[in-house]
């Protein structure tokens, strides 16, 4: 790496988490939400607030199977990825999802770039340990941050798709959460912001449903364990979890159609749950 590469990603790990946030979040839920969300990813770009997106896209690329005719099952909640699967994989999450975040966004007058963890070898991956049963999933062994940092000080927002690459050229579906607490923890942030379409983890307190402003990843466990997360609430928890690693010591979950949520967040406002890592 030169000198100018080296200089810039020590500015990631010493001073990015001040200007740069790594969002999470669902093609499907992207997708979805309203246009003042897009316009609020704009204004805090123009502040100097440089977003950074990773994203998904499971219904997209389960929708373009079926359409394809290509079988696909799930082990143990993931994606089994056979090469064909991963051609289409590949093709919605790099292709049609991550382009058309991007559109929002530059619609709204943000400026955005779109790219996948191939490109530039940006998200390095290799095999799980149980890939013989599940084929070509990831996990992460690096990330270059200095990719993204370039793309920020060119002025543009990264839209990182989650498809992984290891040294020989081989590709690997890498699942979105793990991708986004890679790239924020090799960025050098704390926390992350992940947005779905539910206000936070939800508690019953006194008969009426609150949502808890902070909880540890045990207490998450616990709840499980006691039935009071229950249904599709465990995958998105389990994801935020899963956001977690490094040196990403919280992940914030906030529902996306609430109006400025990004900016309301980065500004301190108890809003959504704060999932906590403890010592």
């Amino acid at each position: 790496m030169n000198s100018t590469l080296q200089n810039e990603s020590a500015g990631v790990e010493k001073g990015t988490e001040k200007q740069t946030f790594v969002m999470k979040c669902g093609g499907s839920t992207l997708a979805a939400l309203p246009e003042s969300f897009f316009e609020d990813l704009r204004d805090l770009q123009s502040q100097g607030t440089q977003p950074v997106i990773v994203h998904g896209g499971g219904p997209a690329i389960s929708e373009n199977l079926a359409k394809l005719g290509i079988e696909t099952e799930f082990v143990n909640g993931l994606r089994k990825t056979t090469e064909p699967v991963l051609d289409v994989v590949e093709m919605v999450l790099a292709g049609s999802i991550n382009k058309q975040i991007v559109r929002l966004i530059e619609r709204v007058g943000g400026h955005a770039l779109g790219l996948s963890g191939v490109d530039g070898g940006l998200i390095q991956a290799k095999p799980v340990a149980n890939h013989a049963e599940i084929g070509w999933v990831g996990d992460v062994t690096g990330v270059q941050a200095e990719i993204i940092q370039g793309i920020v000080n060119m002025g543009y927002m990264p839209v990182i798709a989650p498809v992984g690459v290891d040294a020989t050229g081989q590709r690997y579906n890498i699942n979105a959460d793990t991708a986004a607490g890679a790239v924020a923890s090799h960025l050098g942030v704390s926390r992350m912001i992940v947005v779905t379409d539910v206000p936070g983890i939800m508690k019953t307190v006194n008969g009426a449903k609150k949502v808890l402003p902070s909880v540890s990843v045990q207490e998450i466990e616990d709840m499980i364990q006691t039935g009071e997360i229950y249904g599709g609430m465990i995958p998105k928890v389990r994801a935020a979890i899963a956001c977690i690693h490094g040196k990403v010591r919280e992940v914030i979950i906030v529902d996306g159609s609430e109006p400025q949520i990004l900016s309301r967040v980065l500004k301190g406002e108890t809003i959504g749950t704060r999932i906590i890592r403890m010592q």
